[in-house]
């Protein structure tokens, strides 16, 4: 268990995308994140991604749940579909394949939904890169359960066979149906699996034997879904007896959510943020310093807890090491190798000495071992002058230095980031702000590896994708 593991952005998109390609998504300048129709896919066609660096090792690889980094869609005249909401959803052509799908990011197998399953106007799922149920049906809301924070589902276009209370349970069918396929075809070939869930993202919809289980709400109950998901893929390894021979790791990609942290605080005492500042969207700690497990038995000791300070970026230069793969200098720009530390062999010397962190507007932070530098003033994400329904105004802290253009913390002495310092050490923040450029300007956060850029591994992988596709 690492207790400082972060998200690299204070939102899903950014993040997922960081994710699949060790690289922070403030790098390509978008901002925001994806809804609807949104795309193109984020990742860049010939950039190297996770499982494309896993399928080159002889991985088979499956992603299950929820996408949101992006996808093309086209009406019926073959025009990319670039409008939001529903009536964006209402043009697509769902005869023609969607170009830039998992499967054409290095996924064998993809079945999920292009956002957020349960909030966005596009309820339907995509099997590979196509929806072979279309949605048909407006969304009737009057039908889905009434919570405090339940209202978060946009009224879009819903497919036959799409139950909003459901989507969990789909997504841990399909991977358990991947791994007993697989463990029994090829039992010798190494697989990735990426699981997305939906849970905990709002609106907190749990299915129909969840509810009430949990004793703090919906909300709770949906944590309680979770819980078990985990523990049933957990049995499926255990099952089909690969669990020796399995890594696991389990993270969140941001912080909690605004509606459900201050019902829980008022409800049940309960405070998914804390003792951290800050929730989701938020560039204070309680945006990105999520949880991070990993099992693998005989490897990982059990029980064990590291201090390390680690970003999810990091996952891809790790599964490069046990995998044996070789990075090339364009690739995982910002990921560190962090098997030293799985394996207990680090100690407790760093591995990382700076972390990026990016809001959805591209505010940034950079941290030097205790020291974090924010190059703005205030939250980054929420707006705590807001007040009202889940307005953030009576949770605004005191500003000590009101002019400073920027926060400096010591988090060392001041986690909650309560007194910024930006004022009384102009030479921390100067270097702080002199490094963020350096690393914002090379394109890297990590040194050099020396290996060859990636165009002829790009290019063979893609050639043999197409060769494949076209012989299917």
């Amino acid at each position: 268990r690492f207790t400082d593991a972060h998200s690299p952005a204070t939102v899903c998109t950014p993040t997922r995308y960081s994710v699949m390609t060790g690289r922070m998504a403030f790098r390509t300048g978008f901002r925001g994140v994806f809804s609807g129709v949104g795309g193109p896919c984020l990742i860049e066609k010939e950039r190297l991604t996770l499982p494309q660096m896993l399928q080159n090792q002889g991985y088979t690889t499956a992603c299950f749940g929820k996408w949101h980094i992006g996808l093309t869609f086209f009406d019926k005249d073959g025009n990319r579909i670039q409008i939001g909401g529903i009536k964006g959803v209402e043009q697509i052509d769902y005869t023609r394949a969607i170009p830039d799908a998992p499967i054409h990011r290095g996924f064998d197998h993809f079945y999920g939904t292009a956002c957020c399953p349960t909030t966005d106007w596009l309820y339907a799922y995509i099997d590979g890169d196509r929806i072979p149920v279309p949605p048909t049906k407006l969304l009737d809301k009057s039908q889905l359960p009434k919570h405090p924070y339940g209202n978060d589902c946009r009224q879009g276009r819903v497919a036959d066979n799409f139950n909003h209370e459901e989507v969990d349970l789909v997504f841990l069918k399909k991977s358990q149906q991947f791994l007993e396929e697989h463990v029994k075809s090829s039992p010798d070939t190494p697989f990735f699996l990426f699981h997305s869930m939906q849970a905990v993202h709002l609106p907190s919809f749990a299915a129909d034997q969840f509810k009430g289980k949990s004793g703090a709400g919906p909300h709770g109950d949906f944590i309680f879904e979770m819980d078990s998901i985990v523990g049933e893929l957990l049995k499926t390894l255990d099952d089909l007896g690969v669990a020796d021979n399995t890594l696991v790791m389990f993270a969140s990609d941001n912080g909690p959510e605004v509606p459900t942290v201050l019902d829980m605080r008022e409800t049940h005492q309960h405070d998914g943020a804390r003792p951290w500042r800050g929730v989701k969207r938020d560039q204070w700690e309680g945006g990105h310093r999520t949880p991070f497990i990993v099992r693998w038995p005989g490897k990982v000791k059990a029980g064990t807890t590291s201090h390390q300070l680690t970003s999810l970026t990091d996952v891809m230069a790790t599964l490069a090491e046990i995998s044996g793969a070789s990075l090339p200098d364009d690739a995982a720009e910002d990921s560190y190798n962090m098997l030293p530390v799985l394996l207990g062999t680090q100690g407790d010397r760093p591995i990382r000495r700076y972390l990026l962190q990016q809001t959805m507007s591209l505010a940034m932070s950079i941290r030097d071992g205790q020291w974090k530098y924010l190059d703005h003033k205030g939250s980054g994400g929420n707006n705590y002058q807001r007040d009202g329904a889940w307005g953030m105004k009576p949770y605004a802290l005191k500003n000590n230095d009101p002019d400073a253009p920027g926060q400096l913390y010591d988090l060392a002495t001041d986690p909650g980031e309560t007194n910024n310092l930006y004022s009384k050490h102009p030479e921390i923040v100067e270097s702080m702000k002199m490094q963020l450029e350096e690393f914002k300007k090379s394109g890297r956060s990590v040194p050099l590896r020396r290996q060859p850029p990636n165009q002829e591994l790009k290019a063979s992988r893609l050639e043999k994708i197409d060769e494949g596709r076209q012989a299917g």
